[in-house]
């Protein structure tokens, strides 16, 4: 099992990476910030613009530790070291990839533990705080979602399928404001948007889901899977289309209940966003850091993997979904498992 090690997150705008001996450095202005042994890093992520030097990019090269570059939480480039796995298996991704058959195989298993853990924040948030929610309200959305599920298992193509989950994410999310407990005249949800997120909520949910989708991307590398093309998010250049995929079933699970918890624990405040003259809403470095903190916290959070039936933290769930598509790929397994929380 892949052991769970630190991401480097820089936030700031105005320092430089290197390498010294075997220990990555951060600094400003010629002084050190911070140094952190190599061997300790699984991936660097960059939120800024952000110098690297030649050298620390070779050894991350050759240590396996990828790095990415966002602007805000929008992806831009990642250097990555050489590529796991062999050609046989990302030339079965590719064959999967244009048959609508096994593309729809896969993919329904995949958003059939969307919408089942999408139904399963409704039913928690209903279960542990009845008395302070709109219940009936939570429990039409959650039966809706139940037959949403019933839907998704019986169709017969792609289009069908992501009509279905159009439907169920829009079933989501006209509760998910419900959901939100403490602060609600700072943190209101009305809808979700993005490209630019107009509203802190938003913005918290665009940056995890960056956070989540770096995770997904290194999953895929580490199995010797191309993160670029999927089976139900399409080719598209620049696009990682199977991070996208895996990602799916972790959106409400791990992503929305963490977001969740921050405003609902009072973690993040208002002082921590700023709407810019376009309308976007965008956090601050002091913000980003504490959400990114509490990230590495979450990661570190030990559960049962419903098709492992063994303790894994939940920093390795990317990991360990991208290993079992491998193995479907390979024809080691019958159909591809989805993460169903419980």
């Amino acid at each position: 099992m892949r052991k769970l090690m630190n991401t480097l997150y820089i936030t700031s705008e105005d320092v430089y990476l290197g390498i010294e001996g075997e220990s990555v450095t951060v600094k400003k202005e010629d002084k050190v910030l911070m140094r952190v042994p190599i061997h300790n890093i699984e991936a660097i992520v960059t939120f800024n613009y952000v110098g690297v030097s030649p050298a620390l990019m070779r050894k991350c090269g050759e240590r396996g530790v990828n790095i990415s570059f966002f602007q805000g939480d929008r992806f831009c480039a990642q250097v990555i070291g050489q590529e796991n796995g062999n050609v046989i298996l990302r030339k079965t991704q590719y064959r999967f990839s244009e048959k609508e058959d096994e593309c729809l195989a896969i993919s329904r298993n995949m958003i059939l533990g969307k919408v089942h853990n999408q139904r399963y924040v409704v039913e928690r948030a209903r279960r542990d705080h009845a008395m302070r929610l709109d219940c009936e309200k939570l429990c039409n959305a959650s039966e809706l979602l139940k037959q949403s599920i019933v839907y998704i298992k019986n169709c017969k193509n792609l289009e069908e399928l992501r009509g279905y989950e159009g439907e169920a994410a829009s079933v989501y999310f006209r509760v998910f404001d419900e959901l939100i407990l403490q602060n609600k005249k700072d943190f209101t949800f009305n809808g979700r948007n993005k490209r630019p997120p107009l509203d802190n909520v938003n913005a918290l949910l665009s940056f995890v889901y960056s956070l989540l989708t770096t995770e997904c991307t290194g999953a895929a590398y580490s199995v010797g899977l191309d993160p670029y093309v999927g089976f139900l998010h399409r080719d598209r250049p620049g696009r990682q289309s199977l991070a996208l995929d895996i990602m799916e079933e972790f959106r409400a699970p791990i992503a929305d209940r963490f977001v969740l918890t921050l405003i609902n624990k009072q973690e993040v405040n208002a002082k921590g966003f700023t709407k810019v003259e376009n309308g976007a809403v965008i956090m601050n470095d002091e913000m980003r850091k504490r959400v990114i903190q509490k990230w590495q916290e979450t990661k570190r959070e030990l559960i049962i993997h419903p098709f492992l039936k063994e303790k894994v933290v939940v920093g390795l769930l990317p990991y360990i979904q991208a290993m079992l598509l491998a193995r479907y790929l390979r024809g080691d397994i019958d159909a591809y498992p989805p993460f169903f929380k419980k």
